[in-house]
């Protein structure tokens, strides 16, 4: 081989990187337009209920879905899943490969259908356990009953659709798979503008939207399958190896990587006696989720299938390249995400929920929950990364012993600061809950993959430190605006907070550009590949 030709052609790590970096932008991309939908679904919904006791009813018989959402569909199943499926993929037959997934759909379709109908069965006792708070207001318990069966089928088809994602990812194709919930939102919308006045009890019309919009989740991946041949089909081997393998994997998967959504849950409890508690933290954890989902979720999503190839064929010293990567790019992003909600989320929250039924109290108790959330972001979307290099080695153990930890301490401090800062302090507890579990699982996995390349990881968190001081001074220049003490000036506030905004990422970015930020040449190397195209 000439010497022309070595130089061209990237090493392996750099070529992952690039995979990574592109796959994530594109299922940011289409994770955006679905949070955009989000937001907009959840704009409708304050002006619809404000922060009453039907919102907080319907908020938390949603959490109850959600949560088995996490724990039998997005998050465990693609921790569980993802890397067997990689192996068989990279090992096995094609033929062998579709006999699992096969087998995988049948198994998890027989087990999800039980626990919907026994959920369905169980919706009194459930809301009775989950929401203490409502014992005394018999009509909100009845509406949240109503409204946990009306949504537990949710959980059936949102988890079919996570396992249609997690081939799909495995085999690299992630645009079906995030543009998926665009579908869910966009139903939910209509089902929220033009299905409420056929209601006795609007709010069921949204409960409605939830399921009808998981089972379009579902059936939109289904070409992308049928089209590699690997459409799924009735195939009952609860035994099939490849199944046993992802069982042993799931059962500590379920606690480990859905430690945010159980801590949460343990915060609905004890924020249903507060009035008006269950929907701040909905909506202060939803602003949360934003950039989460579009960064934090993206990258893990896309970074699991180069982790896990790297572990089957014992890659190790480029899959301790590859997490130290995610770790960068994560912080790169979602840095700059927390400072500027905790600097302008109160005007976030007003221009976009202040409506109808939702009215300023609303707006204050909303911002100073997803302040108190904003304080552990960088450990939401860590913890993303650091379980995915575990679940990659086909270790979920380890995520659970730190989920375990981090559920102790969530709720001890959450028993402690509510008493004296309400479901504010509920908030602040799932923060440093958070902080505790990413701490450990950095630790650990430090030690078992011989260390982390600390030395770069620590410039990379030193730019961004720095970077972050012109986007402050902007959102701080923002805040200051006396507009935000008047009332009514939409137009001219929007304005005002889109040229903020602007100004403060071209200040962060900026900054990284004099500073030479790996990251940022990283992002603008695939943006310019893209624009060649």
């Amino acid at each position: 081989m000439s010497d022309s030709q070595t130089t061209s052609t990237p090493p392996p790590h750099q070529d992952d990187t690039r995979s990574i970096t592109s796959a994530a932008g594109l299922i940011g991309a289409a994770t955006f337009s679905s949070r955009i939908l989000g937001f907009i679904r959840d704009m409708v919904l304050a002006q619809l209920f404000g922060a009453s006791a039907t919102a907080d009813a319907f908020y938390v018989a949603y959490r109850i879905p959600n949560l088995l959402r996490e724990l039998f569909a997005e998050g465990s199943m693609s921790a569980a899943f993802i890397p067997v499926f990689t192996e068989y993929h990279t090992t096995r037959s094609k033929q062998d490969t579709w006999e699992l997934a096969s087998a995988a759909f049948t198994t998890l379709l027989t087990l999800v259908t039980l626990v919907t109908i026994l959920g369905v069965i169980a919706a009194p006792s459930l809301v009775w356990l989950l929401a203490p708070g409502f014992h005394d207001e018999a009509a909100k318990l009845a509406t949240t009953t109503l409204l946990t069966q009306i949504m537990f089928p949710y959980l059936l088809f949102v988890s079919l659709a996570a396992l249609a994602m997690g081939i799909l990812n495995s085999l690299r194709a992630f645009a079906i798979p995030a543009l998926a919930p665009v579908f869910f939102n966009m139903l939910v919308i209509s089902f929220a503008v033009f299905g409420t006045p056929f209601f006795d009890q609007p709010i069921v019309a949204v409960g409605i939207g939830i399921v009808v919009g998981g089972l379009a989740q579902f059936l939109m991946q289904l070409p992308a399958l049928q089209k590699r041949s690997l459409l799924f089909s009735w195939r009952f081997q609860p035994y099939h190896p490849g199944v046993k393998q992802m069982g042993r994997l799931i059962i500590p998967t379920l606690l480990g990587l859905s430690v945010t959504q159980i801590n949460l849950t343990v915060n609905t409890i004890l924020a249903s006696y507060f009035e008006g508690g269950p929907t701040y933290l909905f909506y202060g954890m939803r602003l949360i989720q934003f950039p989460l989902g579009i960064f934090g979720v993206a990258l893990a999503t896309a970074i699991l299938p180069t982790l896990s190839r790297h572990a089957a064929n014992g890659a190790m010293d480029d899959l301790r390249d590859t997490v130290n990567y995610g770790i960068r790019m994560i912080l790169f992003i979602i840095l700059p995400a927390m400072l500027g909600l905790m600097l302008l989320g109160e005007f976030i929250i007003h221009l976009c929920f202040e409506h109808g039924s939702f009215t300023a109290d609303d707006t204050a108790g909303t911002t100073a929950a997803l302040f108190a959330f904003s304080t552990g972001l960088w450990a939401f979307a860590g913890y993303r990364i650091l379980a995915t290099a575990f679940y990659s080695l086909q270790d979920t153990k380890t995520p659970a012993i730190a989920a375990v930890v981090g559920m102790c301490a969530n709720v001890t401090l959450a028993l402690i600061l509510m008493q004296s800062l309400e479901y504010v302090g509920l908030a602040l507890a799932t923060a440093c809950a958070s902080m505790l579990n990413v701490s450990i699982l950095m630790i650990i996995l430090n030690h078992r993959l011989g260390g982390l390349h600390w030395a770069r990881l620590v410039q990379s968190i030193g730019r961004t430190l720095l970077a972050l001081i012109p986007l402050g001074l902007v959102c701080l220049w923002v805040s200051r605006f006396e507009i935000w003490d008047q009332s009514g000036l939409f137009p001219m506030k929007v304005s005002i907070l889109t040229i903020g905004i602007g100004l403060s990422a071209l200040g962060y970015f900026g900054a990284h550009w004099l500073l030479r930020s790996e990251e940022l040449h990283s992002i603008w190397q695939i943006l310019r590949q893209k624009l060649r195209r």
